[in-house]
């Protein structure tokens, strides 16, 4: 006969290796299922798809496919600067970094991409630039690098989603034109209004403005302004023109100056950085992406650079991804960037523990149905069970995130496709119905 207390720790024993077993054999029924479903796609057989599905409550890897093969990963890269701010920046970003100096305020730019933002908002360096009692000056310098990021299509310089990437950017970095009239349109910032030509020669088609590649000459038809019109345009920036912006703006004098930043500048606190992120995240702002990285470099030293802060946070803070990442710029624009599916949901599952709050982390990312990249790919509801980034490019369309299942498990996914040639909407689609089923099913 077992002793009570032997009969109670046997039973013990043997209902938690049933439990393990029962795990075990649920995460390989579902694995033969997802593969099941990837095996039958008509779709997905057609180009590269590398898929990832992580259980975080097991720590286990389900199912896998061609999951350690490198994609271009698209804006699926905003994770990853969205992972670097959450480690490295404020609650509260910096805002500017100034000194006083006799009658003199000198301020340095950040990088932060608030300044007069027209989704956040934010104004806290314009208030304090304005409340200023002193003469202002800018000093620029500290941003090491090109206008564009490395890899980008100079092509695109003339779309709303390729701004240039400044030390001190304002409003966005781009030149916004909207209906006033049937033959009149508002332009912001306004020191542009006088480098705007009417281009003669074009008298149909619809009211477009275009910019000339090097310098800051905007053209338009003679056509009549619709209602509702809105456009924008990013501009050609320098040292100069951010000066002018600023007076006209702040409508008082701002001059430039050439002085190092010292090591008593202070720092200005400015927008919150979970708000920053939310609008980086919802729309996939590539202008957003880019100055975040460039915060994050403010945060280890006196230059503002890509290269340095994605050097830093590869070293510092993903030495647990399974594979080594080729990570370029901010945003994704690049198609140098190079990850893999599986480093997608080791980052995703890092990503979940750091916030450590799940109702917290899922307001910050697009929502299937709902919100942001997401809300018209899946079907439109006030209850989601997706959130992720999207990334698109040509022949790319990748979506990262987190399902939720009707049986209450949080699972964790990277589905990657590259290197196709129909249209996106179909891969959305294929994607949309293997998400739905997990969803569905687990």
């Amino acid at each position: 006969m077992f002793p009570l207390k032997n009969l109670s720790t046997f039973f013990l024993a043997a209902t938690l290796f049933i439990s393990l077993l029962s795990g075990c054999s649920a995460d390989k029924i579902m694995s033969k299922k997802v593969a099941k479903i990837f095996k039958n796609s008509e779709v997905t057989r057609q180009y590269q798809v590398g898929f990832a599905l992580y259980n975080p409550a097991d720590k286990k890897m389900i199912f896998q496919q061609e999951a350690d093969k490198y994609f271009t990963p698209a804006s699926n890269t905003k994770l990853y600067t969205f992972f670097a701010s959450l480690k490295m920046l404020p609650e509260v970003m910096p805002a500017l970094k100034y000194v006083e100096r006799n009658d003199s305020l000198i301020f340095w730019g950040t990088g932060d991409p608030s300044f007069l933002q027209f989704a956040v908002k934010d104004k806290s360096a314009y208030n304090f630039l304005l409340a200023a009692n002193k003469k202002l000056f800018f000093a620029p310098g500290r941003y090491s690098g090109s206008f564009f990021g490395d890899g980008w299509s100079w092509d695109d310089y003339d779309f709303y989603y390729q701004p240039e990437i400044t030390e001190m950017p304002i409003m966005d970095n781009m030149v916004t034109s909207t209906y006033a009239s049937p033959n009149k349109i508002n332009i912001e910032p306004r020191v542009f209004t006088s480098c705007f030509e009417i281009d003669s020669t074009k008298t149909t088609g619809n009211f477009q403005v275009s910019r000339d590649f090097l310098t800051n000459t905007f053209h338009y038809p003679a056509v009549v302004v619709k209602p509702g019109y809105n456009q924008q345009n990013p501009y050609k920036t320098s040292p100069q023109l951010t000066v002018e912006i600023l007076s006209d703006t702040l409508h008082k004098p701002v001059g430039l100056i050439n002085l190092k930043i010292p090591a008593d500048a202070k720092t200005l606190p400015g927008a919150k950085r979970d708000s920053v992120l939310k609008h980086m995240m919802l729309p996939s702002d590539n202008f957003i992406a880019e100055h975040l990285l460039l915060v994050c470099a403010n945060q280890i030293g006196d230059t503002l650079s890509t290269v340095k802060a994605i050097q830093y946070i590869n070293k510092n803070y993903l030495s647990f991804l399974p594979d080594k990442v080729k990570w370029v710029d901010g945003s994704g624009l690049s198609r140098q960037n190079l990850f893999t599916p599986r480093d997608n949901v080791y980052l995703l599952d890092s990503i979940y523990h750091l916030v450590n709050n799940p109702e917290k982390l899922f307001d910050l990312l697009p929502a299937g149905g709902k919100s942001g990249t997401l809300k018209n790919a899946y079907p439109k509801t006030d209850k989601p069970f997706v959130y992720g980034k999207t990334g698109s490019l040509g022949g790319v369309h990748n979506q990262s995130g987190y399902v939720l299942t009707k049986k209450g498990k949080t699972f964790i996914y990277a589905f990657m496709n590259n290197g196709f040639v129909k249209p996106t909407a179909e891969v959305r689609a294929e994607m949309v119905r293997v998400i739905t089923y997990i969803h569905d099913n687990f």
